[in-house]
């Protein structure tokens, strides 16, 4: 049975794009799910400074570990002005430092959404980028856009949509 880490780059307690991973993270076959709060791993902003003063976090490698024992990642990016949400940002500078193969080859799967039309899309091209650098390998994106009319009681109420998550998801279960 595959272990699926599902978490949002959000510190929100209602986090759309948490809900999001959380239902993708679901339609993954024969798979146990672990759900991660970013607010679980908050850590002071990160600095060289402080990394010299007083090491790595203990949060960051408890971060790590938890990558280390998924067989696939599914994140979920909150975007914030076109670019990650500081909790997002701040977890993945100090894990990083910790190592900067944070990923680890695992499979994963790129989600973001907004209450906007564009769903995100700034956040998500940003992390296409980046997220191979730190040895994600990417088995698909998906961005949901205008959250509020495409996702209801708990799931995606846009059947094409819906069927575009589901194939991704189905070609990797």
């Amino acid at each position: 049975m595959k272990k699926i880490i599902a978490f949002a780059g959000s510190s929100s307690q209602n986090s759309i794009n948490k809900k999001l991973a959380t239902y993708a993270a679901h339609l993954f076959q024969n798979a146990t799910l672990e759900v991660l709060d970013l607010n679980d791993y908050e850590m002071p902003i990160y600095s060289t400074d402080r990394e010299k003063e007083n090491g790595v976090p203990e949060l960051a490698i408890d971060f790590f570990s938890k990558i280390t024992q998924a067989d696939i990642v599914v994140v979920s990016l909150a975007e914030h002005n076109g670019a990650y949400a500081t909790a997002f940002k701040n977890v993945f500078d100090w894990v990083s430092r910790h190592n900067n193969k944070l990923f680890q080859q695992k499979p994963v799967l790129l989600l973001a959404t907004s209450p906007g039309p564009r769903g995100g899309m700034g956040v998500l091209e940003i992390a296409k980028d980046r997220f191979p650098r730190h040895d994600a390998q990417l088995i698909g994106t998906f961005s949901l856009p205008s959250f509020n009319d495409n996702f209801q009681d708990g799931k995606i109420s846009n059947p094409e949509l819906d069927s575009e998550l589901r194939s991704i998801v189905d070609s990797h279960s």
